[in-house]
């Protein structure tokens, strides 16, 4: 701040010597650098004292003060040059042909920041997604902790960890991006997702026994969050138009050349998904390995047999 003062001290000072010198000596170079420099401190003082010092101090985001002052710095060069122009060329159409060209500059200069911020605006209007939320943008994964007139700050998820955890990097996303790309919310109005599990079995298992075995695990481990995302899931039908949906545990069975896959479906909470994952794979393979009726499938191959091999001896 004080720097800024003593810049603007400078530019008066200069101006007022400008001024007394056209006055005892009259001359046109005189008058339009008198002009010129008391425009510098008039629209130095307006934006760089007064409207940038003022605004600047209500934005605690440091990402959106820095974006706000870059703003300011370009409005006030671009304000000052076209003035700058209008004096010396001292010809209306000449400022006119500034002020335009000025203003498509600054139009294209500033299109992402402009867009950042009609897309912050969006945001809160419309309620795409809200601190807290888990969401997906421009296929970028997180947990939304801030929300800023510009960008959105996520707790990154995905990426080299598997089972949508935290990376612990923070992700940055410009808010001009609901504009026009897709948002995934996990936990918009309803906090469960739908998850699975694919197991194979072998052929030669009693694939009747392992159907019921896994059933009966997947409703027993589910039985609290199912209910309650059929709560939450009926409600969603007062906002939106939704078919009813069946959110208990189902297995759908796909054969293959190999084996038969088993694919066990289930709701669980979208930040608890790989826990549950983790504890149901557990018990479920803990109780298939009691059993000898159950085998789990894989890739290797059994070789059963070796094809004779006959040496010849020359006599």
């Amino acid at each position: 701040m004080k720097k800024r003062i003593i810049f603007l001290t400078v530019w008066i000072i200069i101006s007022a010597t400008l001024w007394y010198a056209n006055f005892i000596y009259p001359n046109t170079y005189l008058q339009k650098g008198f002009q010129t420099f008391l425009a510098l401190a008039i629209i130095y003082f307006v934006f760089k004292l007064v409207f940038e010092e003022t605004i600047s101090k209500r934005i605690k985001e440091l990402k959106s003060k820095y974006a706000f002052r870059k703003t300011v710095s370009i409005l006030y060069i671009a304000i000052l040059v076209i003035n700058i122009i209008g004096i010396w060329a001292g010809d209306v159409q000449t400022l006119y042909v500034a002020y335009g060209l000025a203003a498509a500059g600054i139009a294209i200069a500033l299109q992402d920041l402009f867009k950042n911020f009609v897309g912050g605006i969006m945001i809160f209007i419309t309620g795409n997604y809200h601190v807290g939320d888990r969401i997906e943008v421009n296929s970028r994964y997180g947990d939304v902790i801030d929300i800023g007139i510009l960008y959105t700050t996520l707790m990154e998820i995905k990426e080299w960890v598997a089972g949508e955890q935290a990376t612990g990097r923070l992700t940055i996303i410009p808010n001009g991006y609901v504009l026009s790309s897709a948002i995934n919310n996990y936990t918009k109005d309803y906090d469960f997702i739908w998850d699975e599990i694919n197991i194979p079995v072998t052929y030669d298992s009693d694939w009747k026994e392992a159907y019921t075995k896994i059933l009966t695990i997947v409703k027993k481990e589910t039985e609290n969050v199912t209910y309650q995302a059929g709560k939450e899931i009926s409600k969603l039908g007062d906002k939106y138009y939704l078919h009813k949906r069946d959110v208990e545990p189902a297995i759908f069975l796909t054969l293959t050349d190999n084996w038969i896959t088993f694919n066990i479906r289930y709701i669980t909470e979208a930040r608890e998904r790989r826990s549950l994952q983790n504890k149901l794979s557990q018990i479920i393979l803990d109780e298939i390995q009691k059993s000898k009726e159950i085998k789990i499938a894989s890739t290797t191959l059994d070789i059963i047999g070796f094809p004779e091999e006959r040496l010849k001896q020359d006599n």
